[in-house]
């Protein structure tokens, strides 16, 4: 988390570090742990192409990835979700803790995001949340395109 917290000592960005005692595993979790809507949370998933890895921070809205429309998106001919153990080589980190910035990878990134004031977003630890202002996202990492 110490990269992180780099990063974010030098951005212009209103963010909090929010600890928990228990890790937020799923979707659900967030919105009931944190008080905030679904949306609002940020997942990163790492998708695997035959052009290389790429990030892929979502609104937790979405009932599910459209991985051909990813795949045109990116021009590739296959994407899918990272294999656990390829996340944790390429990220440093396990997969449900990556890192919503600070994480190395070009990047996706769901304009659903930029409806609310902030989103919660992984540090790369279990039981700590990244609170930050959406615009943020697009600052602090490669985003090479968008989701409608």
């Amino acid at each position: 988390m110490n990269d992180l917290l780099q990063i974010l000592e030098n951005c212009e960005y209103n963010y909090e570090i929010i600890c928990h005692e228990k890790p937020i595993l799923t979707r659900e979790d967030g919105p009931k742990y944190l008080g905030i809507e679904i949306g609002q949370t940020a997942p990163t998933l790492i998708l695997k192409t035959d052009k290389g890895y790429f990030a892929l921070i979502l609104s937790g809205d979405r009932d599910k990835i459209d991985f051909d429309e990813l795949a045109g998106i990116l021009g590739c001919g296959k994407v899918k979700l990272a294999p656990p153990k390829e996340v944790k080589t390429i990220t440093g980190h396990e997969v449900g803790r990556i890192p919503v910035v600070g994480h190395g990878l070009p990047c996706l990134l769901d304009k659903r995001l930029f409806h609310y004031e902030f989103v919660y977003g992984g540090t790369g630890q279990a039981t700590a949340t990244l609170k930050i202002e959406p615009a943020a996202l697009s600052r602090l990492n490669q985003v090479i395109a968008t989701l409608e």
